[in-house]
């Protein structure tokens, strides 16, 4: 976890963007299960997203690419895991909204190595939920820490072993969301 590891006006400049987006109507619901059985259910995952592209010309997005693949680079130097790319998109909350506990590593698929969150809520308060809750790898139903959604603050987590939940939120939560994968781009 950093608060700090992006520049401040670049995770305002991304919030602005999902902003934008949300308001021209280019988020969709977020489904659960397999590719060819998605369905959506709110009552596991309450969030719409956005998917983010590669050759976004944006200048913040193009900016957080940048800084991916740098970073991707320097986890695959340290830790040898053959990350090839990042899929990210933005993710909404609204009020009352949240994502049951879960590991984002897909069944079928071990790709998705690393998981990363950037938060992008300016006003959080204590209080307001929404907090990331993780859970012990080898006791899923044994909380360890709740991480509040603060602007600017980056979490990265191995995406096959660290259980985490989103918790409802009473105002809108806004993240940017990705893995990085160890497969080609679709």
């Amino acid at each position: 976890m950093s608060d700090d590891i992006l520049p401040a006006a670049l995770a305002q400049g991304l919030r602005q963007e999902a902003q934008r987006r949300w308001e021209s109507g280019l988020f969709r619901t977020a489904t659960v299960g397999p590719t060819l059985a998605k369905r959506q259910d709110t009552d596991i995952r309450g969030d719409s997203i956005c998917w983010l592209q590669a050759h976004d010309v944006q200048a913040d997005i193009t900016a957080f690419h940048d800084w991916a693949v740098r970073t991707q680079g320097l986890l695959n130097r340290e830790f040898f895991i053959g990350l090839r790319w990042l899929e990210c998109h933005f993710a909404r909350y609204g009020s009352g909204a949240g994502y049951t506990r879960h590991v984002d590593q897909h069944v079928a698929s071990s790709a998705r190595k690393i998981s990363l969150v950037l938060y992008l809520n300016p006003d959080w308060q204590q209080g307001d939920g929404g907090e990331l809750c993780i859970y012990h790898p080898e006791s899923p139903d044994t909380e360890q820490v709740r991480i509040a959604p603060r602007m600017g603050r980056l979490m990265l987590f191995r995406s096959d072993l660290i259980p985490h939940a989103v918790l409802p939120c009473s105002s809108a939560r806004w993240s940017l969301t990705g893995w990085f994968r160890s497969d080609e781009p679709a």
